[in-house]
């Protein structure tokens, strides 16, 4: 009896901590600190980024012509449950992929890409088309295989099940979502948002995390990795302020996961599982005196249930064929139709406008100029802060603009269009008013605070 108990705990441990290891620790690389799995992600993407476009052509390709096979319900659907999972879609996502195609292929074959004046230059050009297909897909396309063959180890052996225990009386009264969501803001924080989303969507489709939870945790607790932060502060040249930048980003996403989840969109979600029965409870059972008591045993009851090598291997590929073939074409798509309306049409800069008077109120520096990146991060995170590099002059304008533009947080090239392409209860609107919601919140904490350490 004693070895079986033992053995269970090591089939958690081992797992877990490796898991932890690649995911979770911060670890200091070529003079930047990132994760393992990071840095894995990117000697994969030096050594065969050449071939990493083509790669993610085909995979978008597949995606389009599959998912027009499966609107007809083919019989043989059942016999492949993890294709059938992958494939198996509604009519307006078919669409987005055939227009994620449709967008690869143009871009990738350089169409009219030095004639940004016709409608094909317009997507396929190099701040467009080309900046999602090489810069942004080829990296995902990398670290989407790598989190989904490794997530199981984080997943699957207990890890969630122990950190749910002991965080449950911290992460439900303070935030009304499960302990477990501590691991996912974790590897977001340390790793990146991408990983934190895909996650939450594995979490969710397997019964763990209700509708309003998973859209509470993707929307509020994908947090913006350290190493971007860095980037977007790099961008705007005020890196001796990156000590009280980051504490204003992590106070500013404290406040917003406190009030978010109690306010419209998602306090009107739904407690609703996809799978039933899979969810902790909140409370200690009887036989139990600690936490990590519970923990442990819960921690052991996942290893007990696991299939072993073969239920390894399938949820690995379930994983990563998702984010693939469902992802990569919603990313193509609307992370490419959000940059044409950026960089080509003054529609963001109008939809700034109702910002003015805020800003003015909070008495930014040149408000009017800073209006106008306001609204533009929900189309790509970074766009705000190359904004205010060539726009702003006034320092405190340029830190205010880098602090709102990672905690605004839902953009629809990466993180948004991820959160789209998957299961997880939250649209497109929604997706628009929480990140307004998030806007304000960030301007009322973030204006004050700069006002304290600039002078206009």
């Amino acid at each position: 009896m004693e070895n079986k108990q033992q053995g269970s705990l090591a089939g958690f441990l081992v797992p877990s901590v490796i898991g932890i290891v690649l995911f979770m620790i911060p670890v200091q690389y070529e003079g930047s600190w990132t994760i393992v799995v990071k840095i894995i992600a990117d000697m994969i993407s030096g050594a065969i980024g050449d071939y990493l476009p083509a790669l993610c052509v085909g995979i978008v390709t597949l995606s389009a012509i599959l998912g027009i096979i499966f609107l007809s319900k083919p019989n043989f659907i059942a016999t492949y449950p993890i294709v059938a999972n992958t494939f198996s879609t509604t009519a307006i996502w078919v669409v987005i992929r055939i227009l994620g195609a449709v967008f690869i292929w143009l871009t990738y074959l350089g169409i009219d890409k030095e004639n940004p004046d016709s409608t094909i230059g317009l997507i396929t050009s190099g701040d467009n088309g080309g900046f999602v297909l090489n810069d942004l897909l080829s990296v995902l396309v990398v670290i989407f295989l790598l989190a989904g063959l490794l997530l199981p180890l984080l997943l699957d052996f207990g890890l969630l099940e122990f950190i749910g225990a002991m965080l449950t009386k911290v992460m439900r009264p303070l935030f009304t979502i499960p302990g477990r969501a501590a691991v996912d803001c974790i590897t977001s924080w340390i790793g990146d948002g991408t990983l934190g989303v895909m996650l939450t969507a594995n979490q969710y489709e397997g019964g763990y995390y209700s509708k309003r939870e998973a859209a509470i945790i993707s929307t509020t607790f994908s947090a913006v990795s350290i190493t971007f932060s860095i980037v977007v502060l790099a961008q705007v040249d005020l890196m001796e302020y990156f000590g009280l930048y980051y504490l204003l980003i992590c106070a500013i996403g404290i406040v917003c996961a406190l009030i978010l989840p109690r306010i419209p969109p998602l306090s009107l979600k739904k407690d609703e599982y996809l799978v039933e029965g899979k969810a902790m409870g909140e409370s200690l059972p009887e036989g139990y005196s600690t936490s990590f008591q519970y923990g442990i045993a819960l921690a052991r009851e996942r290893v007990a249930e696991h299939g072993g090598l073969k239920q390894f291997m399938e949820g690995a590929f379930k994983n990563a064929a998702g984010m693939w073939f469902g992802v990569l074409p919603v990313v193509m798509c609307i992370g490419t139709l959000a940059l044409v309306l950026a960089n080509h049409t003054t529609i963001f800069d109008t939809l700034g406008l109702p910002f003015l008077p805020l800003l003015q109120l909070l008495d930014v520096p040149q408000a009017e100029a800073v209006s106008k990146t306001m609204i533009v991060g929900f189309t790509d995170m970074f766009t705000p802060s190359v904004l205010a590099a060539g726009t702003i002059t006034s320092p405190m304008a340029k830190f205010i603009v880098a602090v709102i533009s990672v905690t605004q947080l839902i953009y629809l090239s990466e993180v948004g269009g991820l959160i789209l392409g998957s299961k997880i209860p939250v649209n497109l609107a929604e997706l628009f008013i929480l990140f307004l919601e998030r806007t304000i919140i960030s301007l009322a904490i973030a204006a004050p605070v700069a006002h304290m350490f600039f002078t206009n």
